[in-house]
């Protein structure tokens, strides 16, 4: 049998254990290859998977922002300013509730939580202020100055107790009320209105800026209104025409 067996060899013909060998050898390969395959099949498709549900994040995102943008669109343009306000007046009226539960100032807790350099520069922010912007109109002038006089007031509430017993429903009177003649104002609220009077009196002759009158000035003017006129025009344009307004004077001007 030995000797059969070495003869096939020697004849070039493989037994049957050679060729299931050989047979192992081709597949093991093309197996190898498929599982690769089949490997880098399964990344793909994750990988899609995970492209898909970001898509579908990114759009289901996109539609909730422009759901929110038309939202806000539709409010007011202050809406923002007014819900912080709205916010911050909720907390402090829980904060006064907890504070007089407690038997607590509300004013006083709330200056102990106020930091020194918070009111140095509420402190710094008040001086700076400034609410007197300056002349507008003569309406708004003539309102700051009612109520730069109204504030210096300082209300007699015994003397307005007594008018309410004595005068009752009249004291607040309607478009149809007649109090001419029916009120007699004290001799100490006339002193107080007369002192008043000359007080503004004073200071608006203090602060008057009417300009001094100059005897000595050339006068190059028919009236008022020539003068203002003229006054302009030297401020503006006087570096310019200095010249030619020393030539005309000499007698000199081509």
């Amino acid at each position: 049998m030995a000797a059969a067996v070495s003869s096939l060899s020697s004849l070039g013909i493989p037994d049957g254990d050679g060729g299931s060998s050989s047979e192992e050898e081709e597949a093991g390969p093309s197996a190898a290859a498929a599982a690769a395959a089949e490997q880098r099949r399964e990344e793909r498709l994750r990988r899609f998977r995970e492209l898909h549900m970001k898509r579908y994040e990114a759009c289901k995102l996109n539609s909730q922002e422009v759901v929110e943008e038309d939202k806000r669109l539709k409010l007011p343009p202050n809406w923002e300013a007014k819900k912080a306000r709205l916010e911050w007046e909720l907390k402090v009226q829980e904060k006064k509730k907890e504070c007089a539960a407690r038997g607590e100032d509300y004013e006083r807790v709330k200056l102990l939580e106020i930091s020194a350099e918070d009111a140095e520069r509420w402190e710094r922010k008040k001086k700076k202020k400034n609410p007197d912007l300056g002349f507008s109109d003569y309406a708004a002038a003539q309102l700051r100055q009612y109520q730069r006089l109204t504030r210096q007031i300082k209300p007699d509430l015994e003397q307005y107790e007594k008018l309410k017993e004595q005068y009752g429903e009249a004291l607040y009177p309607t478009s149809d009320s007649l109090l001419h003649g029916t009120h007699v104002p004290s001799k100490d609220g006339v002193d107080r209105m007369v002192a008043d009077l000359e007080k503004q009196i004073e200071k608006r002759e203090k602060y008057s800026r009417r300009r001094p009158y100059n005897d000595d000035a050339d006068i190059d003017y028919i009236n008022e209104r020539n003068a203002k006129f003229n006054q302009k025009a030297e401020r503006f344009y006087g570096k310019y025409t200095a010249e030619i307004k020393q030539n005309l004077e000499r007698g000199t001007a081509v």
